[in-house]
């Protein structure tokens, strides 16, 4: 595609569910875009990206992978299940505390066999981190492959161009709701759902230190001349929702878990604290506001991360809130 090339490790395309009880009690017409259930490492949406990134990777010699994220980092757990499905070697930086204990995304990652490095936020750059990191692992005879947060760069991006192409396959008009973090899920939908009859929206998960439509503007840019695709976007092309922070980057709240409980209780399906459940709740305030009609086709794209309902904060919020139903005997 474009130029790139890519290893198959997923069966694609991934499933679409309609889920009656909520487009029922909502009014609208909800569907399902089921990221979450690709293969390896339990899944989720940096699978899509991965397989043009370890290509790269593999084509240019290298034997460790190496990328960077908060210490309960989903786009760190996956890259170290392809890693170890590759049997390479892998490293996730992440410039973060300890969290006081191995669990969730973090124990998955040493479980996959790959070595994380907590560097204590003190000012120093992450570039920094990376560079001594790579520097160290190659001294001892590795060939390093540095891999952006998220894998959201013009290589990864080509992942969701990939899925925009499924979309387009399944729904000739309707509206895509989609968690944006590091940009590179939503950036490939945004230029392969360009001039379809599919309106594409981003839910902002974190804060961003520019303006985030500055930042999206630039990114399509590097893509739009790297895949040589000739379309033009205005910062105003870009719909993405700034309101539904909740707080910040993967903090507990209260309405980010209500939606997460509402999900699981109407559809049996499980969002994660970061990420869809942060974005199915601004869904929920989108239909409250009037942003979304009445009986509109929605197609929400899961994209994975369950393991964040088991990080110490999360864990212990949904802990205080579900002991009432446990009974102990």
């Amino acid at each position: 595609m474009f130029g790139y090339q890519k290893q198959t490790f997923l069966k694609l395309p991934t499933p679409v569910s309609f889920l009656p009880n909520l487009s029922e009690r909502l009014d609208i017409q909800l569907y399902m875009k089921r990221d979450d259930l690709t293969e390896f490492g339990g899944g989720g949406n940096k699978l899509r990206k991965l397989e043009y990134l370890l290509h790269d990777a593999r084509e240019k010699g290298a034997t460790m992978l190496i990328t960077v994220g908060g210490a309960q980092t989903n786009h760190g757990r996956l890259t170290a299940a392809v890693a170890a499905r590759n049997q390479m070697k892998c490293a996730i930086i992440c410039m973060d505390d300890y969290p006081g204990e191995l669990s969730a995304n973090l124990l998955l990652d040493r479980i996959f066999g790959a070595r994380v490095i907590l560097h204590k936020p003190d000012g120093t750059p992450l570039a920094d981190v990376v560079k001594d990191t790579i520097k160290a692992y190659e001294s001892r005879g590795e060939r390093c492959y540095f891999i952006p947060m998220g894998g959201s760069n013009e290589i990864g991006a080509l992942g969701y161009y990939e899925c925009a192409r499924e979309l387009k396959n399944d729904f000739k008009s309707g509206h895509v709701i989609v968690p944006l973090g590091s940009m590179g899920t939503y950036m490939g939908l945004f230029c392969g759902l360009h001039g379809s009859g599919l309106k594409l929206t981003g839910i902002q998960i974190m804060p961003y230190e520019e303006n985030i439509f500055s930042y999206a503007r630039n990114y399509f840019q590097e893509i739009n001349d790297a895949w040589k695709l000739g379309i033009t976007a205005a910062e105003t092309d870009f719909d993405i929702e700034t309101d539904y922070l909740y707080g910040g980057y993967n903090l507990p709240s209260e309405e980010v878990r209500n939606a997460i409980y509402d999900m699981a209780r109407s559809e049996a399906i499980v969002l994660d604290p970061c990420y869809t459940g942060k974005a199915y709740a601004a869904l929920l305030d989108m239909i409250k506001q009037e942003k979304i009609r009445k009986g509109e086709t929605i197609i929400f794209i899961h994209t994975g991360g369950f393991p964040g309902v088991y990080t110490p904060a999360h864990r212990k919020a949904f802990e205080a809130e579900l002991m009432d139903g446990i009974t102990i005997l």
